[in-house]
Order: C-alpha cells, then sequence, then structure tokens
C-alpha cells in the first residue's frame, strides 16, 4: 500500500488558473510550510486544512506592482487594502519615491506622500529592511530605490542637476540598496525634486544596475504633451545602464492628447524589438490619476478633487472648482491656498485606458496612496475593476489573461522568483479563491 501524502494545506475540487495564461484545469493542489508540493488529484491525501474550492476559481495572490506602501507596511502592517482584493505582494518605492535610504525632520513633496516628519530615519536602505525583522507585514514586498530620495538625502538644492561628486554618493547608496535586496531604482521626473535631473545624471546613477541585474521603473517626466519625447528619454536611459525598463502607470494625460495611446503603444513595440534587457509598463483602470496638486495638472483636468489638504484639511474631499466659488477666487489662487495638497485629476480616456489595459505588455498597480484622507478609489479596489468590469463586463480579454497580468508575468517582469504561479515549488502562500468569472469584482 502506497504512503499517504500528507500536507498542510490541501485546495480540493478547485478550478486552477495558474497565471501563466493558460487554459483553466480542474485540480487539487497540496502544500507543506509555505511551498506547492503537488497538484492534480489529491484524493486521498490528507491535510491538516482542508479548503474546499467546488465553483471557485483558485489563482495565485496578486501582486501589486505600482503602490506607494512603503510607510504603511511597518504603520498597519495587516495591509486590509491589499488583502481585501487578493494581494499577496506589492512592489513599493515607485515614482522615485523611497522611504530609505534618508534621515530628514521634514521631508519636501512628493515624499511626504509616504511620510510624516520625522519617518524619514533611515540612513541606509538595510537599516529600512532590518525595521521589518520583527514585524512583517501581512503581504510580501520588493523595494525599489527611489532618486528624489536620494536627491534629498544628497543635495543641499534641487533646483539644479547634481554634481559628479554627488551623482557619486547618489550612485553608492543606490549600490548599497541593491546589495541590500532592493530589485531597481525608480524615478519620478515628473516631480520637483527629480525635474531639474537631466537625462545624463539619471543614466549615471542607474550604471549601479547592471551588476545586479536591477530594474528600471520610471514615473516619466511628462505623460501628456510631450509623452513620446519622455519614452524616448526612458528607454535612452535604460540601454545606457543595460537594464529592464518598466514604465509606471503609463496613460496620455489631457483631452488634447486623448487617442495618442496607439502612438505610445506604437512607440513601446519598436523599442521592445530592440530593447535586450526587456520593456514593460503597468496600468490602473480609471480615468482618472492622483498625485500632488499642481498648477499644470490642474489646466489639463476636467475635474480635480481634493484627496488632502495641510493648509486646510477640512477642504478635503471637494471639487477644486467648489472650493475656488466658495474662496471667490479662481482655482489657481484657491489651488495656492490649500498648498501642500494632493489631489484626484479627470484628464484621461476611457479608450485610451481600454487600448492601454489590452496590451499583451501591460501589468496592474493600483498607484494607491494610503495616508490619502480622500483617497483615490484605485487603493481599495484596482484588482476587482479589473476583474469585473474590463474582464467580466467589458470582455477585454479572458480571466486567465487577467490574472497572468496581475500575477504570472508581473513576477516574471521583476524578477520575483518562485512567485506569481501556481506551479509545484513555487511558495503557495495564500492563493486567492475567487467565485466563478461571473461573480468576480
Amino acid at each position: 500500500m502506497p504512503d499517504e501524502k500528507i500536507f498542510d494545506i490541501i485546495i480540493r475540487g478547485g478550478t486552477v488558473i495558474d497565471g501563466s495564461g493558460d487554459d483553466r484545469f480542474q485540480a487539487d493542489i497540496g502544500i507543506v510550510d509555505d511551498t506547492i508540493k503537488e497538484i492534480g488529484c489529491l484524493s486521498g491525501a490528507n491535510g491538516g486544512k482542508v479548503i474546499d474550492a467546488t465553483n471557485r476559481i483558485v489563482a495565485p495572490g496578486f501582486i501589486d506592482v505600482h503602490t506607494h506602501d512603503d510607510r504603511i507596511l511597518l504603520a498597519k502592517p495587516s495591509m486590509d487594502m491589499k488583502v481585501s482584493q487578493g494581494v499577496t505582494s506589492v512592489v513599493v518605492g515607485n515614482c522615485g519615491i523611497s522611504l530609505a535610504p534618508l534621515v530628514a525632520d521634514d521631508p519636501p513633496p512628493p515624499l511626504d506622500l509616504i511620510a510624516e516628519p520625522g519617518e524619514c530615519r533611515f540612513a541606509t536602505f538595510s537599516d529600512f529592511l532590518g525595521a521589518f525583522d520583527n514585524g512583517p507585514a501581512a503581504v510580501n514586498a520588493a523595494f525599489l530605490v527611489g532618486h528624489s530620495t536620494l536627491r534629498v538625502g544628497v543635495m543641499d538644492s534641487l533646483d539644479r542637476a547634481a554634481s559628479s561628486t554627488e551623482i557619486k554618493k547618489m550612485r553608492a547608496l543606490l549600490e548599497e540598496g541593491l546589495g541590500s535586496g532592493a530589485i531597481g531604482f525608480s524615478t519620478g521626473l515628473f516631480y520637483k525634486p527629480a525635474s531639474q535631473a537631466p537625462t545624463e545624471e539619471v543614466i549615471e546613477i542607474a550604471l549601479a544596475l547592471k551588476n545586479h541585474k536591477a530594474k528600471y521603473v520610471t514615473h516619466m517626466r511628462d505623460e501628456g504633451d510631450h509623452v513620446i519625447r519622455s519614452l524616448e528619454e526612458t528607454f535612452q536611459i535604460g540601454r545606457e545602464a543595460s537594464s529592464p525598463v518598466i514604465v509606471s502607470h503609463h496613460k496620455v494625460h489631457g483631452r488634447q492628447n486623448f487617442g495618442r495611446s496607439k502612438e505610445t503603444l506604437a512607440c513601446f513595440e519598436k523599442h521592445m524589438a530592440g530593447h535586450h534587457h526587456g520593456i514593460a509598463f503597468d496600468v490602473y483602470p480609471y480615468i482618472a490619476s492622483s498625485t500632488v496638486l499642481k498648477n499644470d495638472s490642474i489646466q489639463v483636468a476636467e475635474r480635480v478633487l481634493i484627496t488632502w489638504s495641510k493648509a486646510r484639511p477640512e477642504l478635503a474631499g471637494r471639487e477644486l472648482s467648489d472650493i475656488a466659488e466658495e474662496l471667490n477666487c479662481d482655482i489657481y489662487e484657491a489651488a495656492a491656498q490649500l498648498q501642500p495638497a494632493g489631489a484626484i485629476y479627470f484628464a484621461m480616456s476611457e479608450e485610451d485606458v481600454q487600448r492601454i489595459l489590452q496590451h499583451p505588455n501591460a501589468m496592474i498597480g493600483s498607484d494607491g496612496l494610503p495616508h490619502d484622507e480622500h483617497p483615490h478609489p484605485r487603493l481599495w479596489g484596482t484588482f476587482p475593476r479589473v476583474l469585473g468590469h474590463y474582464c467580466r463586463d467589458l470582455k477585454l480579454f479572458p480571466l486567465e489573461e487577467a490574472v497572468r497580468r496581475m500575477t504570472g508575468y508581473s513576477a516574471e517582469t521583476f524578477g520575483l522568483s518562485k512567485r506569481g504561479m501556481l506551479k509545484e515549488n513555487f511558495f503557495g502562500v495564500s492563493p486567492y479563491l475567487m467565485r466563478t468569472q461571473t461573480d468576480a469584482g
């Protein structure tokens, strides 16, 4: 009589979507410790815990590839806004904004999106990672080192290009971060702490990536009128640094640019054919963005909703136009009175969002801001919206493809070993159980 198979967890009777994009199939899954040991018929096996997945889809835990969860991982490790969506892994440190390496009493915008005064207290990236030793979060995390964070820590003024000495210091800090376990380098050239950095500065710092096979991830300099120029700059940086390139929250911003996703996606495809290290992008499923309150963003938006204001916190959650009317001034003067502040901008077309979502190289990232008083719904709703609205209702892609973009493809792109797939010898912690597709989302 063969030995009885014993697992810590058996997920029995489910329909498996494994994260590869392949067709779904019926199978049981046996897990020992945190590893998938067998996928198949386990009718004769026993488990310490048996999960009945009848009439449910079993998929890998989702990977949110674009987050600003650096501080919330420490402050609220339950990570309810992610776990409730089926997200089990996050990539943090995006848009050039990371919590380390930086010691600063009062971090300037946009670092204040993730850090309150006194919370930038990690002189090295290894110090930051060490903070998780005694209190790991409920999700896995992969970390990027932010360019803006490096600039704030090294430079005495941000309205200029870095000197060669400052570049060497920033590259050394990036090297330390990569050596400590960070997976890449992010920039936010759209934002003031980095907008004065020329392309050459970014390239010189990014040269540290090659030896670590690390990623270059960017909130580009422009996502509106000059989006193609910004894409070309991005791909140049990747080539010079011999690094994979990931463009954050790809979009075309402003009514005058509606429809230009055809042009940007063609630009991606042209460079994908010749870039030997890989090019990808992430996207969120909404026509509204959210970041700091800026006049140029106000100018191209059809609506602006204030998410937070340090000067007038009681006005958060209201339309900027209504605030301006109440203050008896124009919207730009109203914005000045709210600063520093954040906002949601309605400035994208639904057709562009759908076209970008449908591209096979698109990953899903929420770009949620967990510390906003009135956060964009993408913080809690990105993954259900892709599954429910775009996959189930609009049928932009089959469920297998939706799951691939949230799991296997994301793990492959970011180099997250043995994650993102329901596969033997891969990590098997918290596979996500969904009802059938008609109930998803």
